[in-house]
């Protein structure tokens, strides 16, 4: 058995007994959501620790837990932190949550993360809809023998992002009074932030927001069928769009600022996600 496959089911299984319950929506959740749990009408806990060779995180600010619950009576389970490819996982484990996630039932995943903003019509603490990806730099996560279980060899890539969600996601905002942005999100690797050169770059390539995660969880999940959307969270500009250092700090800040928006967003349309799940 394919040994990516293999530590998967494993995984798996633990879950199974461990929890007894079955999401409809997956959310993983980035830097300033960390309290949307809060929100949630929480049935049970599971510390990825308690996860046989599940990867566990070491960011700050990134607790290390699936949390599983109801919003109204949408069952959801949350990425409560996220495992990085810059903190020196194989890109095959920083993608297992979101297969895992996929096993457990769950066919919708909303994906969020802090990002830095190339557009220049952002400001810190903007909100962008996730319309399209540009990955650089980061491996491919389906690279080496395709798993036929999951997935398909070639998986297309023309809609990663599904508009239906999209509509429910953008309406949402119009009916909350939240300014929502829309663009492309890319993936670098990290864990340095990126060069002026490197975000000149980028622009030319198209993109809006950059940052060092959900792409490759993108790529996992479409290639398992997974309806997807996302919203980042622009929690400063980009190097060479200002003159500040940027750090981690600042991007925590920002992100805890427009947090109660962004719950707001993300519980206002998981409710509405009930009737786009199969």
């Amino acid at each position: 058995m394919n040994e990516v496959y293999e530590k998967l089911l494993k995984c798996y299984d633990c879950f199974k007994n461990k929890i007894d319950f079955k999401p409809d929506v997956a959310v993983v959740l980035g830097s300033g959501l960390g309290n949307f749990a809060k929100t949630v009408d929480v049935v049970s806990e599971l510390p990825y620790s308690e996860i046989e060779g599940f990867p566990v995180s070491t960011v700050p600010g990134h607790a290390g837990k699936f949390i599983f619950g109801y919003i109204d009576k949408v069952p959801v389970v949350l990425m409560q932190g996220r495992v990085h490819y810059y903190e020196g996982y194989p890109i095959t484990d920083v993608i297992l949550p979101a297969r895992l996630m996929k096993m457990m039932g769950a066919e919708i995943l909303f994906l969020t993360n802090a990002s830095g903003g190339i557009d220049p019509r952002f400001h810190a603490g903007s909100l962008m809809l996730i319309k399209d990806h540009i990955s650089c730099f980061a491996p491919n996560p389906l690279i080496g023998p395709n798993i036929d279980e999951l997935g398909t060899r070639f998986p297309d890539m023309s809609h990663v992002y599904d508009e239906g969600l999209q509509d429910v996601i953008r309406n949402t905002a119009k009916e909350n009074d939240i300014e929502l942005f829309e663009g492309v999100y890319a993936q670098l690797t990290g864990p340095s932030f990126e060069s002026p050169a490197e975000i000149k770059m980028l622009q030319t390539l198209g993109a809006n927001a950059v940052g060092m995660s959900t792409v490759v969880e993108a790529i996992a999940a479409n290639h398992m069928g997974m309806k997807i959307c996302g919203v980042s969270c622009v929690s400063n500009l980009a190097a060479g769009m200002n003159s500040a250092p940027l750090t981690h700090e600042e991007v925590q800040e920002a992100a805890n600022a427009v947090a109660p928006k962004f719950e707001l967003l993300l519980k206002e349309s998981i409710k509405k996600f009930v009737n786009l799940c199969r």
